[in-house]
C-alpha cells in the first residue's frame, strides 16, 4: 500500500504550480514542498524531444540525480511537464510553449492565428511521481480554443488566452485557481496522481 502522507518534493520554480498542486495533493493528504537545492529551484537541462512524457521523465532523471548524497536522497520527487498544442499549427507550441512564450508572447501567438478560423487547441500535462514504491505516471488533457484577445490576469502561461470547452466562455486567466483546478490539464493529470498513491501499487 502507497502511503497517504508522503512529503513530496515538486521540482519545479513555477509557482504557480506549486500552488495548484499543493491543493489536489493536499487532499489525499500528502504535503508538498518545492525541492530546493543549495537554496535555488533545480536547473534542468532541457531535453531535444517533442513528446512530453520524455521531457518530464528526463527531468525525474536529473532531479534524482542532483539530490544524491543529500538528506533527500530517499524523497518522493514530483515532475510535471505541459503543454499547448494548437489544431490548426499541427502541434505548435506543444513542448516548447514556454520558450516560445518568452521568445514572442502571448500577442506572438494570437498574430500567428489572426486569420486561422480554427482556433481549437488543447493543454496537455504529463506527470511523474518516484517514490520508494516505484514510479507513478498521470496524463491530463483540457480541449478548448485560443481567444482573440488577451482576457484576465490570472493563472500563468497561455491561461489568458486559452477558453476550455468545459468552462462558461471565459479564460483560464479569468478563472480563480479553484475554477481552474476542475478541468485544467494539470489539475487532471495531479488528481489521477493522488488517486494512484492512495491504492495498492501494481
Amino acid at each position: 500500500m502507497v502511503r497517504d502522507d508522503m512529503q513530496i518534493f515538486f521540482a519545479t520554480s513555477n509557482k504557480g504550480k506549486i500552488s495548484e498542486a499543493e491543493e489536489i495533493l493536499g487532499l489525499a493528504g500528502h504535503a508538498l514542498s518545492p525541492l530546493i537545492i543549495d537554496g535555488e529551484p533545480p536547473k534542468f537541462i532541457e531535453p531535444q524531444s517533442e513528446n512530453l512524457e520524455e521531457v518530464a521523465l528526463e527531468k525525474l532523471s536529473q532531479a534524482r540525480k542532483m539530490v544524491i548524497g543529500s538528506e533527500l536522497e530517499d524523497c518522493a520527487i514530483l515532475v510535471e511537464d505541459s503543454g499547448i498544442f494548437i489544431d490548426c499549427l499541427s502541434g505548435f507550441p506543444g513542448v516548447f510553449s514556454s520558450f516560445v512564450e518568452s521568445k514572442i508572447g502571448l500577442t506572438g501567438i494570437l498574430s500567428i492565428l489572426s486569420e486561422e478560423g480554427d482556433r481549437s487547441a488543447e493543454y496537455r500535462a504529463t506527470c511523474f511521481l518516484e517514490t520508494n514504491e516505484g514510479v507513478f505516471k498521470s496524463k491530463g488533457i483540457c480541449r478548448g480554443k485560443i481567444s482573440r484577445e488577451i482576457s484576465g490576469n490570472l493563472g500563468f502561461g497561455y491561461d489568458p488566452i486559452f477558453i476550455p470547452e468545459e468552462g462558461d466562455g471565459r479564460t483560464f486567466g479569468q478563472m480563480s485557481p479553484e475554477e481552474k483546478s476542475q478541468f485544467s490539464h494539470r489539475g487532471r493529470a495531479l488528481k489521477e496522481l493522488s488517486e494512484m498513491t492512495i491504492l495498492p501499487s501494481k
